[in-house]
């Protein structure tokens, strides 16, 4: 039976379960909350009593595993994280290593490697490699996922470059991977193009935020490569409202893709890009933007249009089953 590393340790992928694709738990910059957070907007015991509060709601929902696509560039911090799956043990949380980037490499990597001024392999493919198969820094906490970003301004030379340094990690451990794309520029068929080029096993790729477009072609076109749809941002209206994100799930299912679907929000229990006003600013502008909007809203919308329960049986578990075998 293959098996999965969680924030608690390896399972088999059988106990996955309903699992939503693209969650965070918190996304919180280190930098930002050391120097601006501590005494203002940041209360540790509090955040971490509310995402103990939110994730065993989400999993009394029958969530049994969040993804999380939390990465340098996003603020992951796992010694937070495993107190808190301490305390939810209903629910598996999965980590991911890589780099969340739009457009220019951390300065600690632009000057080594191939061709640079400490001329040498690429110490991002080796620093990735060590989070997946050896653990990451000192938690015990081993990444079973890789994460990068081909964005609106698409390759540029620090994007490719960290998303090479993906495609090798997953060539040499067979990890599976997930990309942020731009839908509105369609970026995801730049990503896939690249990894193929690497060598990659597309079926082995989610194209995060694919969901944001309703573009049938497009995303039919992503599709036929093998890899997998995002349709990871329920309840983020401002991209693209939930009525037509169910209308194009709906559409795909019916002109069989099924088994090349996830479902997520793209959610978390804090994100600092509002200060300390998140709860705030989360329920004013995006009031669905919960880990249960696809329990509470998301299924029956989906029931009513035509999908059965077992293509969505396939998108929560099957698929996310399979990324990870």
């Amino acid at each position: 039976m293959p098996t999965v590393s969680t924030v608690r340790g390896p399972i088999d992928v059988d106990d996955l379960g309903q699992t939503l694709m693209h969650e965070h738990v918190f996304v919180v910059a280190t930098e930002h909350l050391d120097n601006y957070g501590k005494g203002a907007w940041w209360d540790e015991e509090f955040r971490v009593a509310d995402a103990v509060a939110k994730l065993s709601a989400v999993a009394a929902k029958g969530v049994r595993t969040i993804v999380d696509p939390t990465v340098w560039g996003l603020g992951r911090y796992l010694p937070r994280v495993q107190r808190i799956a301490e305390q939810v043990p209903d629910l598996h949380i999965i980590a991911a290593t890589g780099i969340y980037s739009f457009e220019e490499l951390p300065h600690q990597y632009e000057h080594r490697g191939p061709g640079l001024f400490f001329d040498g392999p690429d110490p991002m493919i080796d620093d990735f490699v060590r989070d997946l198969t050896d653990g990451i820094a000192d938690t015990g906490v081993k990444a079973a996922f890789l994460k990068c970003v081909v964005e609106a301004k698409g390759l540029t030379p620090g994007v490719e470059r960290i998303c090479r340094a993906v495609a090798q990690a997953h060539v040499r451990t067979g990890a599976p991977i997930t990309v942020h794309t731009n839908s509105f520029t369609q970026s995801g068929l730049i990503a896939l193009d690249l990894f193929a080029k690497e060598g990659v096993d597309l079926t082995k790729v989610v194209v995060g935020h694919a969901g944001d477009s309703n573009d049938l072609d497009y995303l039919m076109r992503l599709a036929d490569t093998g890899a997998i749809l995002g349709m990871d941002r329920f309840g983020l209206d401002v991209y693209n409202p939930t009525p037509q994100r169910v209308a194009t799930v709906a559409a795909l299912c019916q002109r069989g893709y099924a088994d090349r679907m996830v479902l997520s929000h793209d959610t978390a229990c804090f994100m600092d890009y509002f200060g300390g006003a998140w709860d705030e600013a989360r329920s004013t502008l995006a009031p669905n933007w919960r880990y249960d909007h696809i329990h509470d809203d998301v299924l029956a919308a989906l029931l009513d249009s035509g999908v059965t329960d077992d293509q969505i049986e396939q998108m929560l578990v099957f698929n996310p089953k399979r990324y990870f075998s």
